[in-house]
């Protein structure tokens, strides 16, 4: 597990090989990944937006952003988490993401910047 803390918010990830989503044959590996977000902050936050960078160990660099995650931008009240589970798929045994949140501080309605910490995407196999 990682975790990172910037301005308030405390992120926390963990990442899963799943081996019955990944194909070796194919250089298709299914990692999934638990990100648990939490407002130590005095002001409810809301996330606006999610930008992930993507590295593979094949050279494969893939730029992800969007609104929210999972398809809802989560209201996170003064001592709350939220947490979610999500999925990336790699075209090598290795990787990595990173990046970053874009939040709201509901209060005064203005953003903020929230750093993702580094997650690596390993398949166990790889460790020997």
């Amino acid at each position: 597990m990682n975790s990172k803390s910037t301005k308030g918010i405390d992120i926390h990830t963990e990442t899963f090989f799943q081996p019955e989503f990944s194909n070796v044959e194919t250089d298709e590996f299914l990692f999934s990944y638990r990100i648990t977000i939490s407002n130590h902050n005095d002001f409810p936050v809301k996330l606006i937006r999610r930008h992930w960078f993507i590295y593979e160990s094949n050279g494969s660099l893939k730029e992800v952003e969007g609104e929210g995650v999972v398809g809802v931008q989560p209201l996170i009240n003064p001592g709350e988490s939220y947490q979610y589970i999500s999925a990336c798929k790699l075209n090598s045994e290795i990787g990595k993401m990173e990046g970053s949140y874009l939040m709201k501080n509901i209060n005064i309605d203005k953003t903020f910047s929230v750093m993702i910490p580094e997650m690596l995407l390993q398949v166990p196999f790889k460790l020997n």
